[in-house]
């Protein structure tokens, strides 16, 4: 049954039709049941009141003139609503407020706090952009708008309850997450400012990470679970020493009790006043070793010492190797071979080799004739020229003792560690776990933006590393609870937004459809979707 209109010398007619199938032809034929008469004659108002009749009979509400309601546009909900329901889950809300009870501040710092982070896990704006963000494109329950003042002044008061804020939720998700915190990893990282001068915590720095030491920096450091969760941040002058690092890393942990713990380091932490710093208050280390020649690396009794490899289930062969007797030398080495990561260096230097051979069979050598320049090009490559030697008489030749001592180390790396009754497959699989908690640092610089960091003083500098720790915390969790990235949940909360409808009666925020993959996200996050209707308090500069 519909409306339909049927034209008769340039007269249209207004008729409520219905569709039939004809039994003898089958065709289909439309059959008028009721003629409303000329268009331009026609009663809208009787026919409104049809309309709503029908409405009325059906159960459902009239929308009509008399009852506008307009359509205001749509905000970002997916996203920060789990984000928010993460984050009281974790106790963070709860840890908030009960610090906040200390203090009279009339601003809600913990909704505050909470849009910044939300912010450098969704999209990472300035503080200043924010304003725009809360207000124009994001839902954030409670929160109906922000000015930046507030968010400096949240900042403040993050910065001021660092310390208590870290240990509180550090032991509130430590219980709800079951997080194993015996095995902890720390890496150092630097991010520089686009500044010309120094201050009292940006300071220029020749070991500058990022390659760039003529700009000042602040190294950034993180305590890692073994699955990738940080638990700590800090924050030092660019110029600080590892030594200067790992004492207050090890103050700060020993603080909290926390029992046993192993750090695992990677090599550039490797000093005998490091390991010593390492081993106060009971702890212990895993940290890797230089494995090469020369007056820099390990002592030569762990790689010449004999014995037999032993297969782990990953394929990894591996050989506990105690040097030094039972003198206060002595110390526990694991040399590691990875017989896949031998075959690649193996056919990697056999192409090299190849083709060095080849450019030296190009050269017009002479014994005791000056080299030409194709051949102080060759010898000072840096592929190349690795592998050649110069006789006395000045030729280039191959350099065999250096592959042999090269294929030596295809595939094996050395670890030390201070504890001795840790198995042999941990310590392995603890150090190997290193590299991939590296992507925090990755994750920090290109997924929440540490940087640019947008601020002069070190306070607010720090309290900025702050909010991205709290962002990596809610994020590292969110994929470590579906084994999705994060990355691909964000492509997943954008399909849910929040419309705004403005009535007579008010204005409603209504929330969208839920999709199946969002609602699949939610279940193993245990999050529960928002309601058909959410809190939607107005801006006070759009209030009636």
């Amino acid at each position: 049954m519909y409306i339909r209109t049927v034209s008769s010398r340039k007269t249209e007619y207004v008729q409520l039709a219905h569709n039939y199938r004809d039994p003898k032809t089958g065709a289909s034929k439309a059959k008028v049941l009721y003629s409303f008469g000329r268009k331009d004659n026609i009663d809208v108002e009787a026919l409104r009141r049809l309309v709503g009749s029908i409405e009325r009979f059906l159960g459902q509400e009239t929308v009509s003139e008399e009852w506008p309601v307009d359509f205001a546009g749509s905000r970002q909900l997916g996203g920060t609503w789990v984000l928010d329901q993460l984050w009281e889950s974790l106790g963070i809300r709860s840890v908030l407020r009960q610090l906040l009870k200390k203090t009279r501040y009339e601003l809600p710092m913990e909704r505050l706090i909470f849009a910044m982070v939300a912010n450098r896990a969704m999209a990472p704006a300035s503080k200043l952009h924010l304003e725009h963000w809360v207000a124009e494109e994001a839902l954030i329950t409670h929160l109906p708008q922000v000015e930046v003042h507030q968010l400096y002044r949240a900042m403040d008061f993050l910065l001021e309850s660092s310390d208590a804020i870290q240990e509180d939720v550090f032991f509130s998700v430590a219980n709800l997450m079951n997080l194993e915190v015996d095995l902890l990893f720390l890496d150092t990282t630097s991010t520089y400012f686009e500044v010309e001068e120094e201050d009292d915590l940006r300071k220029r720095s020749r070991n500058s990470k990022d390659k760039r030491p003529d700009l000042p920096q602040v190294v950034i450091a993180f305590a890692v679970t073994r699955t990738g969760i940080p638990v700590r941040c800090w924050v030092w002058l660019g110029t600080e020493s590892d030594q200067t690092i790992l004492s207050q890393v090890k103050k700060d942990l020993n603080a909290w009790k926390l029992g046993r713990v192993v750090m695992v380091q990677d090599t550039g932490f490797n000093s005998e006043k490091n390991r010593r710093v390492l081993q106060t208050a009971g702890g212990h280390y895993i940290i890797g070793e230089k494995l090469s020649h020369g007056p820099k690396a390990n002592p030569a009794e762990a790689l010449t010492k004999r014995g037999k490899y032993t297969t782990l289930a990953n394929g990894l062969e591996v050989k506990d190797i105690i040097t030094g007797g039972d003198s206060e030398a002595r110390r526990r080495f694991v040399l590691v071979r990875n017989p896949d990561e031998a075959k690649r260096s193996r056919l990697k230097r056999e192409d090299i080799l190849a083709e060095t051979q080849r450019r030296l069979d190009e050269l017009k050598q002479l014994e005791g004739q000056p080299h030409e320049k194709a051949a102080c090009e060759l010898r000072s490559h840096k592929v190349y020229g690795r592998y050649l030697r110069q006789t006395k008489t000045g030729k280039l030749l191959l350099d065999k003792a250096k592959v042999k001592r090269d294929e030596h180390y295809d595939g094996k790396y050395l670890i030390s560690t201070s504890d001795l009754g840790l198995s042999t497959e941990d310590v392995v699989m603890g150090y190997k776990q290193l590299f991939e908690i590296e992507r925090v640092f990755r994750d920090m610089k290109h997924l929440i933006d540490i940087r640019p960091v947008r601020h002069r003083l070190p306070d607010r500098i720090k309290a900025h590393v702050l909010l991205c720790w709290l962002g990596m915390l809610l994020i590292r969790i969110a994929e470590d609870k579906t084994g999705i990235t994060w990355f691909h949940m964000k492509k997943t909360f954008a399909t849910l937004q929040a419309g705004i409808l403005h009535t007579e009666g008010g204005t409603v925020c209504q929330s969208g459809m839920l999709r199946p993959e969002l609602k699949a996200i939610m279940d193993q996050l245990d999050v529960k979707p928002p309601p058909k209707f959410l809190d939607f308090p107005l801006p006070a500069e759009a209030k009636t």
